[in-house]
Order: C-alpha cells, then sequence, then structure tokens
C-alpha cells in the first residue's frame, strides 16, 4: 500500500480549519497518509516544558523531515505567524515541496505564502489529494 506522509503547517489559533483538512484526507477515496504535524493536542514539545525557540524549531525539523510534503494552510492569518514563516523555511531548507491551501471560502493568500509554494490549491478534495500526489514522493 502507497503511502503519502505530510507535514500541515497550521496556526493552532484556527485549529478548527486544521482538523477539516485532516479529516478531508482521512475521507479522500483511495488516498493513504501518514500526518507529520504538529497539532495543539500533540505539540512537539511536552505542554508546560520551556525551551527555547531554536529547540521547538529543531524538534519540527525532525518531524517535517519525514514529509514528502508540507500543506499549508494559507488563510491571510498566515501573513502573522512567525511558527508558519518559519516552517515554510523549513521546508524550503529541506528542499520539500511547499502546497498553498485557501481555506474554504478564501479567494486571498498571503504573498509570502504564494513566493514559496510548488503549487497553490482550493479548499476540495481532488485539488489537495491531487497536489501531494503530484509533487510528493509516496513511501
Amino acid at each position: 500500500m502507497v503511502y503519502y506522509n505530510i507535514f500541515i503547517s497550521h496556526a493552532w489559533k484556527y485549529g478548527e480549519a486544521y482538523a477539516r483538512l485532516v479529516n478531508l484526507l482521512d475521507q479522500a477515496p483511495r488516498f493513504q497518509w501518514l500526518n507529520w504535524s504538529a497539532p495543539s493536542d500533540k505539540p512537539v514539545i511536552p505542554d508546560g516544558m520551556v525551551v527555547p525557540d531554536r529547540v521547538v524549531l529543531q524538534a519540527i525539523e525532525r518531524k517535517m523531515s519525514m514529509a514528502g510534503c508540507v500543506l499549508v494552510i494559507a488563510g491571510m492569518y498566515a501573513h502573522h505567524s512567525d511558527w508558519i514563516r518559519s516552517e515554510m523555511d523549513l521546508a524550503r531548507n529541506l528542499r520539500i515541496p511547499l502546497i498553498g491551501i485557501r481555506p474554504w471560502g478564501s479567494q486571498r493568500m498571503p504573498q509570502d505564502v504564494l513566493g514559496r509554494t510548488v503549487e497553490d490549491v482550493g479548499w476540495s478534495t481532488d485539488s489537495i489529494v491531487g497536489a501531494v500526489r503530484k509533487w510528493s514522493t509516496p513511501r
């Protein structure tokens, strides 16, 4: 069976968009994937532990390095998230394709996301899965 390893870059403040995307990928027909993301309920650093940002970035890098592509939920909030920008930089440095996803109902994406992605897609199963298949190497 073929699996796609995916890291989803997202803002924890907008966790409902992350949950909808995970559900969309889980329900996609004939599509198997492994989630290498760092959602708020499974942070890379245990709750309550205070560490420097570089340690958090190193932990994110370890997870992201397992991914064949990175999906970024590119709502306008992404423009204001230092962590999302850092994750996009990590993807570029690791040479992992970055796919931008416009949130449901959104027409615009931040320029700093558009300038970093290999492809930008709308919020639909076919377009997201198609981009993952196109840019990611399955394992």
